[in-house]
């Protein structure tokens, strides 16, 4: 049997997400399907102990004034990712890996948009706030590939298409 690599603490601040025991078991199975991921495919190394994620579960409001405060964008947004300590990709990370923290109408609304349940739109944007706190970006082309393509490899893991289908990268 392998060991955890992540352990995650949520709190559900304002937004309808439904059934926090479904929330629950949603964010493990993504956390955990992301780092054995990362531990197989990548190389990354983890310590001993489980690092700690905390997700926060909010709406557009909240979302709207972190992403004010710390972006400079006064708008919400779906996904925000504050890594504990900033690192590299292959880095060793802390006994705490960070934040990340959630949107539920912006989530909602991109769901509509791409014709996809919540859930599955949920999953995606949590590996890929996951994948900010080891240090991933998507800024520069080569990094938004590779950020990207690990992804996609996470969410077929969970059964899920690819995200992105057969775009550029942002």
């Amino acid at each position: 049997m392998s060991r955890d690599l992540v352990d995650f603490a949520y709190s559900v601040d304002a937004g309808d997400w439904g059934d926090e025991g479904h929330l629950e078991m949603l964010v493990a199975r993504v956390l955990h399907a992301a780092a054995r991921d990362l531990d197989h495919q990548e190389g990354q190394p983890f310590p001993l102990e489980p690092s700690e994620v905390s997700l926060v579960f909010a709406d557009d409001q909240i979302m709207r004034g972190i992403n004010a405060q710390w972006r400079g964008q006064d708008q919400p947004t779906n996904v925000l990712s504050f890594p504990a300590l900033p690192i590299r990709p292959g880095q060793m990370p802390g006994p705490l890996l960070g934040d990340i923290v959630l949107a539920r109408q912006t989530v909602e609304r991109e769901s509509r948009e791409l014709d996809k349940p919540v859930d599955e739109h949920l999953t995606h944007l949590i590996a890929h706030g996951f994948l900010h706190l080891f240090g991933y970006d998507h800024m520069e082309k080569d990094e938004a590939e590779k950020m990207e393509s690990i992804e996609t490899r996470i969410l077929a893991s969970l059964g899920l298409s690819n995200p992105y289908g057969d775009s550029e990268p942002d």
